[in-house]
């Protein structure tokens, strides 16, 4: 009887054995991870990718070292909003540049648009029937700046015809700076001489939520209540810009003339929050277009965590020396 229940013993023990050999193995805890984080890497960042193409505008025929010089060039990028958005800042760019000519320029624009027109149809493409006509976003801004070229190209009829030897020109240009997280960021560079002792440029800098498809402001990346700080932070680089290059002896003397404002013209860098601004806004012309930077081991409270780098070591290299004093650059 005892042999009966050891070799029944035996036998259930092997049963049992033979049944879990047969499952399937279960999946390492590390195979989970792998699993899990899989889904994470097919997140990729969204990235502004493009460049510019130069826009078809048709000058007409001129010899000699005193041709007027316009080039514009805008935004192709696989982000239709942004390009959209830079277009329109384009015409704008346009509007304050050519709002400087004489008012009789804007009385009568027509005087040379015969003359654009037939250029430009030489660069046309041939008429399609209406069905597969389609206008692309870069034939649609060309038509937008026409009235802009005619007032430019009146323009220089007029000085020449003050014997003015002047070479006017216009330019304007965008150009990706960043593009990827945490903000993508477009910088529309522009220059232009429309006679008189010196010419003009610009910068000015467009940041963007792609995730989100937003443009976004200043405001935006604060942290609530903080704008005050910013603006007392900002004008402490502002006073160290004025004394390093030197501006003045007396800071306040300074400002009755140069008064210290925030602006809102933007970028982040690597090493802080850099703030352009224009020509005369807050110093003369020699000082060209000022920008102000302010590192992000004093924005830390200031601006919202997304927007700040990573904590550096102690070993990092310190930052460059925030108030900088740049002219425009391509």
């Amino acid at each position: 009887m005892f042999k009966n229940k050891v070799f029944f013993t035996i036998s259930f023990l092997a049963t049992t054995m033979a049944l879990m050999a047969c499952q399937p193995k279960q999946a390492e805890p590390k195979d989970q991870q792998t699993a899990q984080s899989e889904p994470a890497k097919q997140v990729e960042t969204v990235k502004l990718v493009g460049d510019t193409e130069k826009l078809a505008l048709g000058l007409p025929a001129c010899d000699g070292n005193s041709c007027p010089e316009i080039s514009i060039e805008r935004l192709s990028s696989n982000q239709a909003f942004v390009d959209e958005l830079i277009d329109g800042q384009i015409l704008k760019q346009l509007d304050q540049i050519l709002d400087i000519s004489p008012k009789l320029l804007k009385d009568k624009p027509q005087a040379v648009t015969t003359e654009v027109a037939a250029s430009n149809s030489q660069n046309q493409i041939p008429d399609q029937p209406a069905s597969i006509a389609v206008e692309t976003k870069k034939q649609k801004i060309e038509k937008q700046i026409a009235p802009y070229l005619s007032t430019f190209l009146l323009l220089d009829k007029e000085l020449k015809a003050l014997s003015a030897n002047h070479q006017i020109s216009l330019m304007i240009k965008p150009k990706i700076l960043n593009a990827t997280v945490p903000l993508a960021t477009v910088v529309l560079n522009s220059s232009s001489y429309l006679g008189g002792a010196h010419g003009s440029s610009s910068q000015h800098y467009y940041n963007f939520d792609l995730k989100n498809k937003k443009q976004m402001k200043l405001d935006d990346i604060l942290a609530p209540n903080q704008k005050a700080i910013l603006q007392n932070k900002a004008h402490e680089v502002f006073k160290i810009w004025v004394m390093d290059s030197k501006l003045a002896d007396n800071l306040e003397e300074y400002e009755q003339v140069w008064k210290f404002t925030l602006s809102d013209n933007f970028y982040l860098s690597t090493q802080g929050l850099v703030l352009q601004y224009g020509e005369y806004e807050i110093g003369p012309y020699v000082v060209g277009l000022p920008r102000l930077t302010i590192p992000y081991d004093q924005l830390q409270t200031v601006l919202k965590k997304e927007y700040l780098p990573p904590v550096q070591t102690k070993n990092s290299s310190p930052a460059s020396n925030p108030a900088e004093n740049n002219k425009a650059k391509s």
